[in-house]
């Protein structure tokens, strides 16, 4: 298949935004001065970037504090705790570098920087030790890292990866090259899917993916190579108009030429994201290439805990060819508390959006929690007379096979916002609740 790009106009070389040009982006956007500042102060913990797409085309700059995807992208007034806040502006009033350097870290340090255990238990080994740069969690997936890919287009401010942003090379998953990872696959057969992830793995050059992605193509086993991304929200150009946008669509040819399928999973968060005809080209793009497109997103307070964005964005999804596949539950890092919705909310918005769809779209789950056992998804609530109202659950995936598919139940809370927070019904069997107690502290 010949690919063409659609035209690459002057203006849409990517160029990163951190807070280095902060006053830059007040100045063109009009970004009110004190919320500027407050940005420049979190952004001194929270990983800050944008792009000058995401500030064109995205935001509505008349009312930025209270738009979506303005939430989704700057750190602001209520990400921190009133005392980290004070702590953090008295560091860097204090103008001692060394002391502001130890109040962020142990900032960052109480937000948690990897949830449930990723470092201690879903890192496999391998003869020479620990595998740099991957996790296996459930049996048939293999989560590879690419050094390159460690950073994105644009920073989520919710994303529970925002340690790999951060500089500091001990929170990070990172591997140089896939060698030891596709040694690893031959020794483990039931391993059918990799999935490349970050960061974004598309903000490497086509040559640079294919160098990482080429060498898992020999393992006969493998069967999907999936690649985690915010690039078709945050930078679409990255299919359509980049200096190597064709070569990154002939490479995922490459991969089904080869007997694999290959799988773009991609962050969608908000329906404006696929408004830009920009968008909506790349993943027909993309898609032509024989890749397919699933698509998942957290819900979030302040950017999407509204059942009709919900119905919004899955209907965009399936206009374009897409699988709406996961609404996800805020794991318990970064600013969890400003973004944290309850279980109860978040079962009312899935299933009030869920039902307004056509079937085609009723591929989604959610809400789900990806926990230390594996993913919990909320089917509900139910209420039996004398006994009270509860929620009903069932692992989708798990780290032990044997509790998928299991339902069990947790008493309702109204306030319960993870299942770490959730009491479990009366004869719940031993083996879910060793599962969910392992992720406990």
């Amino acid at each position: 298949m010949q690919h063409t790009a659609a035209g690459r106009p002057g203006g849409n070389r990517f160029q990163a935004l951190g807070p280095n040009r902060l006053d830059e982006i007040a100045a063109k956007y009009g970004l009110d001065p004190q919320l500027r500042e407050s940005v420049r102060l979190f952004s001194l913990v929270l990983p800050f970037r944008v792009n000058e797409y995401v500030l064109s085309e995205l935001i509505d700059w008349s009312a930025p504090d209270a738009d979506p995807v303005f939430h989704l992208f700057f750190p602001q007034p209520g990400m921190l705790s009133p005392e980290d806040e004070q702590r953090l502006t008295a560091a860097r009033d204090g103008g001692d570098a060394g002391e502001l350097a130890r109040t962020i870290a142990a900032i960052r340090a109480g937000m948690n920087p990897h949830p449930e255990h990723q470092q201690d238990l879903n890192v496999p080994s391998d003869p020479d030790g620990p595998l740099p740069g991957t996790q296996h969690k459930y049996e048939q997936t293999l989560l590879y890292f690419p050094a390159a890919g460690q950073t994105c287009h644009a920073y989520c401010t919710y994303c529970f990866r925002w340690a790999q942003f951060v500089g500091e090379p001990e929170l990070r998953f990172s591997a140089a090259d896939p060698a030891r990872a596709v040694a690893y696959l031959r020794r483990h057969p039931e391993v059918t899917d990799v999935l490349v992830t970050g960061g974004d793995p598309m903000v490497m050059t086509a040559e640079r993916l294919r160098q990482h992605l080429e060498p898992f193509l020999a393992v006969e086993s493998l069967q999907t190579v999936r690649i985690g991304t915010k690039s078709v929200a945050s930078w679409p150009h990255r299919y359509v108009s980049d200096h190597d946008a064709d070569a990154t669509l002939r490479l995922f040819e490459q991969i089904a030429e080869a007997g694999k399928t290959p799988a773009l999973m991609a962050h969608l968060s908000h329906p404006v994201e696929l408004e830009p005809a920009i968008a909506r080209t790349a993943l027909s793009r993309i898609r032509d290439t024989g890749a397919l497109v699933y698509c998942q997103a957290p819900i979030i307070g302040r950017v999407n805990d509204d059942a009709a964005a919900w119905a919004r964005l899955w209907r965009a999804e399936q206009r374009a060819g897409a699988v709406p596949y996961y609404m996800f539950v805020a794991r318990d890092t970064g600013p969890r508390d400003y973004f944290k919705v309850p279980l109860a909310r978040a079962a009312e918005v899935f299933r009030d959006a869920y039902s307004a769809l056509p079937g085609l779209a009723r591929t989604v789950r959610g809400p789900v929690m990806s926990t230390t056992g594996g993913k919990v998804v909320v089917d509900g609530v139910a209420e039996e007379p004398g006994a009270g109202r509860f929620f009903e659950l069932r692992y989708l995936q798990a780290r032990d096979p044997r509790l998928v598919g299991r339902p069990f139940r947790a008493v309702y809370s109204a306030d319960a916002a993870w299942i770490d927070d959730l009491e479990l019904a009366p004869g719940t069997p031993a083996d879910i609740r060793a599962a969910v107690a392992a992720g406990q502290d």
